[in-house]
């Protein structure tokens, strides 16, 4: 019973130690474990897996990601961050610029600015053409100054006393790179009861939320309230009396997905657009296997 518990213990958990990790890696593979089946079957995967959107709010979505592998997730990051196709500054013609800004650095100041523009309503330009077209390319003319207010105070340092500033904030708001991570569903396991002082001295080991204290027949008694929450400081190895009390590990196949959008499209539709990009990855990969000629 305890070496199946031990081998459970590998295949589904990432356990955190007060010096190392362990059960890294992968090894649910076909012929590894004596007992299981791991073989892939289609049919185990679709019942296994499944996508829970757990919060959006504005440009931020977090969803959770059950029943896949670690490479899986972290090429549906990758694409994200670097392969949903979006609109910016190419190509900036400097005619007259007399600010203390170089001509470089206001080019690339420009092309952090998300352009508002689906980029699914636009074309890619043909390789080779020089001259854009309205279905490929945005246009946009800069010309504005910066006056000197005759108003303000003679003895005044203040940029916004001294000038009439046309800002760009309202343009820019947005941080200039989406940003998509993802993290193991932590799994918090107490051991044994843990009462009164030990109680207390855990909940500060963790988190806000993560452990509640209830009060059971005049005993002060810590309980897991919600793992979730939970960031792995490791805090509670620092204390001699809780460090074998309690289990860290995280859940080996369940991703708690971050996505921000730079508001220039949802976030879910930036999720949607990476689902799209994956699936035309494994239909290129497939059709390159069935291209191979087989000996």
């Amino acid at each position: 019973m305890a070496a199946q518990r031990r081998t459970a213990e590998m295949r589904d958990r990432v356990v955190l130690g007060e010096f190392g990790v362990r059960n890294v890696h992968t090894t649910d593979f076909p012929g590894n474990y004596s007992g299981y089946d791991d073989a892939w079957d289609q049919r185990r995967f679709e019942e296994a897996f499944r996508v829970d959107v757990i919060r959006q709010e504005g440009d931020a979505l977090e969803f959770d990601m059950v029943g896949i592998d670690a490479a899986i997730a972290n090429a549906f990051r990758r694409i994200l961050l670097a392969e949903v196709p979006t609109m910016a500054v190419e190509k900036v013609f400097v005619y007259n610029n007399t600010s203390i800004v170089q001509d470089e650095i206001l080019a690339h100041r420009l092309g952090l600015i998300p352009i508002r523009a689906d980029p699914r309503l636009f074309e890619y330009r043909n390789q080779g053409d020089e001259e854009g077209t309205e279905i490929d390319t945005l246009q946009f003319q800069l010309k504005i100054k910066c006056s000197r207010n005759s108003q303000a105070a003679k003895e005044s340092s203040d940029p916004d006393e001294l000038y009439f500033n046309h800002k760009g904030k309202d343009h820019a708001k947005f941080s200039p790179v989406a940003t998509a991570s993802y993290r193991l569903l932590p799994d918090i396991t107490l051991l044994q009861p843990i009462e009164d002082e030990e109680a207390e001295m855990l909940q500060k080991c963790f988190s806000p939320g993560v452990i509640e204290i209830q009060n059971i027949k005049g005993k002060k008694v810590a309980r897991v309230a919600n793992a979730r929450l939970d960031t792995f400081s490791r805090e509670v190895f620092r204390h001699e009396s809780l460090k074998n009390l309690v289990r860290l590990a995280r859940v080996r196949n369940h991703y708690i997905f971050s996505v921000e959008s730079t508001g220039i499209l949802p976030p879910d539709v930036l999720v949607s657009e990476a689902i799209k990009i994956l699936m035309g990855k494994c239909q290129r990969f497939l059709n390159e296997l069935d291209s191979v000629p087989m000996e």
